[in-house]
């Protein structure tokens, strides 16, 4: 099967920077467009951020509904191992199916620290397509950002599979919380017409962190990377990554290669 043409500003990023290295995963039906402002201005600090463009996303919706969540979970994996080859200590950030990736991610291996935005263990809306398989797509509305005028690269319908594909990795991510050990930020958006703001309390709650901080974005919907509370994510999230790092020395860096 021949690969779609990837949309035009949903390429996956990578900007060399420092020895410290931040992950960058989108959501469901996302793409790396969408938590790009986030690489742009952690790159603006120096650190080194890679933010891939998960199977599926940023093509068309027919190569979305040939993909299974574990690829979703590899690559995330394989991001990491690519940023760790070239960084001493690494951070992981995901937004809302990104969260539960990221959250899956830190029961593996050894993150520095794991932030999420709005992260997704239920999705209320999808919960009446479960292990069913018609109809074939769903559309879906307009992206949940308060701001006005933001555009956030995404499909008009979504395959029913792929939305299996979401509710399984929710489910399994939920019965890994207890396994989370490492320094975690959670930002969570009161109203979000998405995922239940009950989400991340419940994350909270459960994850075995010494180092834990639940974040409120009082001025974001769902897609908070996009909206009015990003720049309060990027000074947030910078005191939290400076805190659990030695600041290593500035190391140039090469460019990860497409």
């Amino acid at each position: 099967m021949t690969s779609a043409k990837v949309i035009s500003g949903a390429e996956h990023f990578f900007f060399p920077g420092n020895s410290i290295g931040i992950l960058i995963c989108h959501g469901f039906n996302g793409t790396p467009q969408s938590v790009r402002f986030l690489g742009e201005s952690f790159a603006a600090k120096g650190f080194t951020v890679f933010a891939p463009r998960l199977s599926g996303h940023g093509t068309d919706e027919f190569e979305m509904e040939a993909c299974h969540y574990q690829e979703w979970i590899q690559e995330v994996e394989t991001a990491f191992a690519e940023l760790k080859k070239r960084c001493t200590n690494v951070f992981a950030i995901g937004q809302s199916m990104g969260g539960a990736l990221v959250i899956d991610l830190a029961t593996k291996v050894a993150c520095d620290g794991i932030l999420t935005i709005n992260a997704a263990l239920q999705v209320p809306e999808y919960e009446k397509y479960r292990n069913k398989s018609v109809p074939r797509f769903i559309l879906e509305g307009k992206p949940d950002i308060k701001a006005d005028n933001v555009k956030e690269i995404a499909y008009d319908r979504v395959p029913i599979i792929a939305v299996n594909q979401l509710l399984t990795i929710m489910e399994h991510t939920d019965t890994q919380l207890q396994k989370i050990t490492c320094p975690f930020m959670l930002f969570h958006s009161p109203e979000d017409h998405v995922v239940p703001d009950s989400c991340s309390h419940h994350i909270y709650e459960t994850v075995l962190s010494d180092d834990k901080e639940l974040i409120s974005l009082d001025n974001s919907y769902h897609v908070a990377s996009l909206d009015h509370d990003k720049d309060y994510i990027i000074a947030t999230s910078y005191r939290f990554i400076q805190k659990h790092t030695n600041q290593a020395k500035s190391v140039p860096l090469t460019s990860l290669t497409k």
